[in-house]
């Protein structure tokens, strides 16, 4: 219960703090949706016109990850809408009981890392749309490992 009220404490808390990005030039200021690759629901605010936190929760069938990442947006010269970005991060999991990357998880484990994200976010202009696509490297504590999850997200934006 107490993780939950967090989570929807931070949601509440980047939906209700308005920041000064929108009016530097950004293209949007927050924005929430979903990442495929893992299954993911993301949100997304930008606390400076270059600057954006972003909260990644994904789900699969071992469990669940908080991924939270500190970004630093760029435009793409030539390509209007088209931003490219970059920062690190760290995640906390939990796991249902299953074998990953050799090691068996007992239900209710913990995974704690530190991540990374390289990707392309494409905003829509006229329309409240962006898309991205980008790559999530992460090294995992608990039983020393590295890997990437990445992949393509559609957001909402506002």
């Amino acid at each position: 219960m107490r993780k939950t009220l967090f989570v929807l404490g931070i949601v509440s808390f980047l939906f209700t703090n308005r920041s000064f990005a929108q009016a530097e030039g950004s293209s949007y200021e927050t924005a929430v949706g979903l990442k495929f690759w893992p299954g993911a629901l993301t949100v997304k605010h930008f606390i400076q016109d270059d600057r954006a936190l972003e909260g990644i929760l994904s789900f699969w069938d071992g469990g669940f990850r908080l991924t939270g990442l500190y970004e630093f947006h760029g435009d793409i010269n030539g390509a209007p809408g088209l931003k490219w970005y970059v920062g690190p991060g760290a995640h906390l999991g939990w796991y249902n009981g299953d074998y990953y990357h050799g090691y068996y998880y007992n239900s209710g484990a913990l995974s704690i890392g530190v991540d990374g994200i390289l990707g392309l976010e494409y905003k829509f202009d006229g329309a409240p749309i962006a898309i991205s696509a980008d790559i999530n490297p992460y090294i995992e504590f608990n039983h020393p490992y590295f890997d990437v999850f990445g992949g393509l997200g559609v957001k909402y934006t506002w």
